[in-house]
């Protein structure tokens, strides 16, 4: 027999199969040794009041063995001698352009700046006694892309715009946790991820795919209005093009602007990284001295208050997690936050930004938003002594307008300084973090507080610019065979939705070649 029920738990209850097995059998008068199998559909934590509860839906079965796997899985073909199709970067839209051009019988030629993600860590793990960053092999450069080494969130809002689901099953079909697939807010984990994204790599290769690393692209091949191919330096790669850069990509789109490659200025959001102690959160969320105990997980938060027409809201909450150096060239300070799968760190950060639009920037440059951008981490650089070291300010200090004397511990390991970011950031983003803080603080009794502190700047919340394509081919508005993908084009917001663009992509380059899926 197979039932499916809704189940309503204490965090005891829904700790493990074996509990959840245990309150199934009492709560239904059940014998427990006839449920042979407890499958979890959808988990989430219902955390409003004071009494924590689990929601779970669960496929139950009595007295027989599930027939079908936990996901499908993907039998990717031989695409050695089939057309090829070149895929630049190496970020969650590029890795799954290229497994779905194999699933479609094409042949990936993936071209990544950087490097593969174990000497990539190598890069990462210099900054801190370095107190530099290698402008091709850091946190937004190299495989994986800027979500490899950036906490491997996966949760999305945008199921308009194709199949996320597939995205978490190839990602489990990889080496992801299964669990991804039912959690409200899936996670695999900085220390995972990694391994997962070389899975893929390797995928791609045992297909007849390609992936070449230290390999940057240069320009365009374009005849006439299409695009032929990519050079890399002196070397060519012939075929339609999947140009999935990243947002940080800074230098290729200002050589897109050079050649009048249609470009338009795209909304961003910046701010600060905000870091609280953990078990701080944690007894806020869960309304309770004790935290979150020995059942519950790291607590998580979302806020967002409207302040004089522009939102101000967190981003990317990382629960017991840390801070990192995010700069991807010299002369930069920008920080961005992560979490290993177990979230069990000191420490709880996120992003707290201000929605800033392209009306709110002077001028009419298409890459307007990207100087203002780079202004602001060229000025957090020099807050910072011109190291790594980042800016940073007690939270309450950084509300009421005061100079912070000294600093708490921090996860951030390239190390602190205190600087007044009310003073020096611009106004338009100072203010209304502070009126948002205040906000956040009423909603919150005990988040507003000294034993917080801000860190700047958090600035690469999205693109800055979108390379403008048509809404039904996916090909650049002009140029034939070009298409502009995932997060750093301005289609998409994350890992899952860069990947679902990523898959978009694929199938609209196989209908230009006239490849039937």
């Amino acid at each position: 027999m197979i039932k499916e029920l809704q189940l309503r738990l204490s965090p005891q209850d829904a700790y493990n199969e074996q509990s959840i097995r245990r309150f199934i059998a009492r709560e239904y008068a059940l014998d427990e040794r006839t449920i042979t199998c407890v499958r979890t559909l959808k988990r989430s934590i219902d955390a409003r009041q004071r009494t924590i509860f689990v929601n779970l839906s669960v496929r139950l079965y009595i007295n027989e063995q599930p027939t079908d796997a936990e996901f499908p899985v993907i039998d990717y073909p031989q695409v050695d001698g089939r057309p090829e199709v070149i895929v630049v970067g190496a970020g969650p839209g590029g890795l799954f352009a290229a497994l779905r051009l194999v699933e479609l019988g094409l042949r990936p030629i993936v071209v990544e700046r950087g490097k593969d993600v174990h000497e990539r860590k190598k890069d990462l793990a210099r900054i801190r006694p370095e107190q530099r960053v290698d402008p091709e092999s850091n946190y937004s450069f190299g495989e994986g892309g800027a979500g490899a080494y950036s906490d491997g969130k996966l949760f999305t809002r945008s199921k308009k715009r194709g199949n996320s689901d597939k995205i978490l099953q190839v990602f489990c079909q990889h080496g992801a946790s299964p669990s991804i697939l039912h959690d409200a807010h899936p996670h695999i984990g900085t220390d995972k991820l990694p391994r997962v994204i070389e899975n893929m790599r390797n995928s791609i290769l045992r297909c007849g795919g390609e992936v070449h690393f230290q390999t940057k692209m240069t320009e365009l091949i374009v005849r006439g209005n299409r695009v032929e191919g990519i050079c890399c330096g002196e070397r060519e790669f012939r075929g339609p093009v999947i140009l999935a850069t990243g947002h940080s990509a800074r230098d290729v789109y200002r050589w897109l602007a050079s050649h009048q490659v249609e470009l338009e200025a795209k909304g961003l959001a910046v701010g600060v990284r905000l870091e609280h102690p953990s078990e701080l959160i944690d007894q806020l969320q869960y309304h309770s001295r004790q935290g979150r105990g020995k059942y519950l997980p790291a607590a998580e938060y979302s806020v967002v208050q409207q302040v004089e027409g522009r939102g101000v809201y967190s981003f990317c909450m990382c629960p017991g997690g840390f801070v990192v150096p995010a700069a991807s060239g010299p002369e930069q300070i920008v920080v961005n936050g992560m979490s290993p799968s177990n979230r069990s760190g000191r420490w709880s950060n996120s992003g707290m930004v201000v929605e800033l639009r392209p009306e709110d920037v002077e001028g009419d440059d298409v890459l307007r938003m990207l100087n203002y951008q780079e202004e602001l981490e060229r000025h957090c650089w020099l807050q910072g002594n011109q190291k790594q070291t980042a800016p940073s300010q007690r939270m309450a200090d950084f509300v009421n307008g005061r100079l912070s004397y000294d600093l708490p511990a921090s996860s951030y390991a390239p190390g602190l300084i205190s600087s007044p970011l009310h003073f020096w950031m611009p106004k338009f983003v100072s203010h209304r973090l502070q009126e948002g803080f205040k906000a956040f603080g009423r909603q919150k009794h005990g988040f507003l507080t000294n034993e917080a502190i801000v860190i700047g700047v958090e600035t690469r919340t999205s693109s800055p610019v979108r390379i403008v394509r048509d809404a039904a081919t996916l090909q650049h508005v002009r140029l034939q065979g070009l298409f502009p993908c995932g997060e750093g084009a301005g289609y998409a917001g994350g890992i899952v939705s860069a990947g679902v663009d990523g898959e978009r992509c694929a199938e609209a380059v196989a209908q230009y070649l006239g490849v039937v899926s």
